[in-house]
């Protein structure tokens, strides 16, 4: 026997103690069990007795408002190194009853830690015992230029996936998102939108096969596993329907030079009326266009000692700084963009560019997994989608939220939609949010005080200010961003897991019409709820 083998009865001796189990209880058969499919296992199974279990949690954490001494932790960590680890996991969960309710015991599946409400590596129940399945070895990427294709791994980041293509092609990107250390397993599971939305759709538009493992510990193709649940995992959440251990994705063709373009203005620059003749602009601009507005409070530039509401105009444009020059004049004099506002670059430096790197920055960055895009802020966020002009009155009731918080620790997100987000059906795959769309929001609140006191100061802010906002979004259901989680929805829709009236109020929030169909396809193919969160779809069995 190996030393790896004789050290399996050691880390379940350590579990034992640790938490109380007993030979009867299913924690030390799991542990046996998967030592019975690998004995090296052990060296791939964390604990909280390990000296480097609090530094792998931590590693993939990127919102510090989950990492506390109050945060529940889980049980342990099992990080797999190749598939088989993973089927194993799955099938002796299965064998030994973890994921039974009545043991309160859940799998948590990671890839990049970018969740807004932590729900891969935590739990908002105190009572509930869980474990991460940690993906971070499955990191592959696989380009095929002669056929614009690649197979990436889930926990590939879309800084690594820029990078990879930018190595080989200058005039090849994919359509995903912003911040270079998101997870691809993740993101692609709930949409996935990017600079390229106007253009090309979402990620999860652009996903030509997969490989899953389901709930039984199979690897299915998206021949195998039928066009309903390859229409499913395309967008209808993570934790839900499988373990998918690798995309196939469809690259698309970019310019060698892109342009980005950035103009501020404030309340004295005329802010209010630019920010609202924008929204009957940006929808019908070219799809070559995509436009993103931040509105937070500022110190203000030309009055000493005092604070303003700042609109920060982020464009890219996929030509010449003079084609969108022209383009701006003709449709949207009142921004008075020009060309010093503006650069021309590669487009995964663009990535950069808006992820608020220096321009300096080498193409390298993006391969950096550990900067956050709210550094050590904690953050809460939620979302809405706007189909009619907000009136100027409804924008100076914003302002008037703003200040209510200090200096940009509170703000909202406008990312403009139309072009191709407008001529992909809403059934296409389960994000439903394309035609009649201006523009997306989301509502943010940053703070670094620790504490529940400052946390609830700036949540409860936060929440007014999207109380606020009800007149002017979407209605019936007010719809929201699947990827930008958010446990307030449905808080108060129902009773425990599984309730028919909470999950039908995030539901549609989230998937609108599809979310009946991603119900019988989870049904159909994980009928007993063995992968799952708060808000991952429940089969109709689970409905009480």
């Amino acid at each position: 026997m190996d030393t790896a083998h004789r050290s399996f009865p050691i880390l379940v001796a350590l579990f034992v103690l640790l938490f109380g189990v007993t030979s009867s209880q299913p924690y030390e058969e799991f542990l046996q069990c998967l030592e019975f499919h690998d004995s090296n296992i052990t060296s791939i199974v964390y604990t909280r007795a390990n000296s480097s279990f609090s530094s792998l949690l931590e590693s993939s954490i990127r919102n510090p408002r989950f990492d506390t001494s109050a945060t529940p932790k889980p049980l342990l960590i099992f990080t797999p190194r190749q598939i088989s680890h993973i089927q194993s996991a799955i099938r002796c969960s299965r064998a030994h009853r973890i994921q039974i309710r009545k043991h309160k015991f859940q799998i948590r599946i990671r890839s990049g830690g970018h969740d807004y409400e932590g729900l891969s590596y935590t739990s908002p129940d105190h009572n509930s015992s869980f474990l991460i399945l940690d993906l971070i070895s499955f990191r592959n990427i696989s380009i095929d230029l002669a056929q614009q294709t690649a197979w990436i791994q889930p926990a590939v980041t879309t800084g690594e996936l820029y990078y990879r293509i930018a190595e080989k092609s200058s005039t090849l990107a994919f359509p995903s998102g912003i911040c270079p250390t998101v997870g691809l397993g993740g993101q692609i599971s709930g949409g996935g939108w990017g600079t390229l939305l106007r253009k090309y759709g979402l990620a999860a538009d652009n996903v030509l096969d997969t490989r899953v493992i389901d709930a039984e510990g199979r690897i299915l193709d998206r021949a195998s596993m039928g066009e309903d649940m390859f229409w499913a995992i395309r967008g209808g959440g993570g934790n839900t329907f499988g373990i998918v251990i690798a995309w196939k994705i469809k690259l698309v063709p970019v310019p060698a030079s892109v342009t980005a373009c950035t103009v501020t203005r404030t309340l004295e620059q005329n802010a209010t009326e630019i920010v609202h003749r924008w929204q009957y602009v940006v929808d019908k601009l070219s799809n070559d266009v995509f436009f993103m507005v931040v509105l937070n409070r500022v110190v203000n530039p030309i009055q000493a000692n005092a604070t303003t509401i700042q609109a920060s105009f982020n464009s890219l444009y996929l030509g010449s700084i003079e084609g969108l020059i022209l383009m701006m004049e003709a449709k949207f004099p009142d921004l008075g963009l020009r060309r010093e506002n503006c650069v021309e670059m590669s487009w995964a430096k663009s990535i950069l560019y808006f992820a608020g790197f220096p321009l300096n920055s080498p193409l390298e960055s993006l391969l950096d997994r550990t900067i956050s895009a709210t550094g050590s802020a904690k953050f809460k966020g939620k979302s809405d989608y706007v189909k009619e002009p907000i009136p100027i009155s409804g924008f100076e009731g914003i302002w008037e939220k703003l200040k209510e918080v200090g200096v940009q620790t509170g703000g909202l997100i406008l990312a403009s939609y139309g072009g191709k987000m407008s001529e992909i059906p809403e059934s296409s795959i389960p994000f439903p949010h394309r035609a009649g769309n201006i523009y997306q929001v989301e509502e943010v609140a940053f703070w670094v005080e620790d504490g529940v006191e400052a946390a609830d100061g700036y949540l409860n802010w936060l929440r007014g200010l999207y109380e606020y906002m009800t007149p002017y979004v979407s209605k019936n259901p007010r719809e929201a961003y699947a990827n930008y989680r958010d446990l307030d929805i449905g808080r108060n829709g129902g009773g425990g897991e599984g309730d028919y009236r909470r999950a039908r109020s995030w539901g549609s929030s989230y998937y609108k019409n599809n979310f009946d169909r991603l119900v019988r396809v989870k049904t159909a193919v994980d009928p007993a709820n063995f992968f799952r969160n708060e808000q991952s779809i429940p089969p109709l069995s689970s409905w009480r």
